[in-house]
């Protein structure tokens, strides 16, 4: 009975009303979009980025704007940081940081074209096999890159 009353109250409450207990109650987080972008001789593009913590060495990406698709993000990401076109862009899995509020959505990726580093975000790109990345690229961004490529390997 009371789940009733809660529905029919929740119901006739204003839609702004409604939206704001939302905003207010609801735990708030960001997403980003990634890509393992993998080229015709099978190796992976990472990029030195500045603003990125350790090496800097990792897979392209950046957040997701407002009302934009999760794949609209990663194309824009990758014209934006290296002029890259994607051929393909398939999903491969999602995550979620806990630590930071904060959901990735990483796609496995085909270029079309040359990349270069075209922002000022980005120190270096470069091309590598998934077995010969450079030491100090970060233990999570293997993880992704490793994740990403058995997912393509499956399909």
């Amino acid at each position: 009975m009371l789940k009733k009353v809660l529905g029919w109250a929740w119901r006739r409450t204003p839609r702004r009303m409604r939206r704001w207990s939302a905003l207010l109650f609801q735990k708030r987080f960001t997403v980003s979009a990634g890509a393992v972008v993998v080229d015709a001789e099978g190796r992976v593009l990472l990029l030195k980025h500045v603003f990125r913590s350790g090496a800097g060495w990792g897979i392209p990406g950046g957040f997701i704007s407002a009302g934009e698709q999760p794949e609209e993000a990663i194309r824009r990401e990758l014209q934006e940081e290296t002029g890259l076109e994607l051929e393909a862009c398939e999903f491969a899995f999602a995550r979620t940081l806990a630590k930071v509020d904060h959901v990735e959505i990483i796609f496995r990726c085909r270029p079309r074209g040359t990349a270069r580093a075209q922002s000022l975000e980005i120190n270096q790109l470069e091309w590598f096999a998934p077995d010969q990345l450079p030491e100090n690229v970060g233990r999570d961004q293997r993880y992704l890159i490793k994740r990403a490529l058995d997912v393509g390997a499956k399909a």
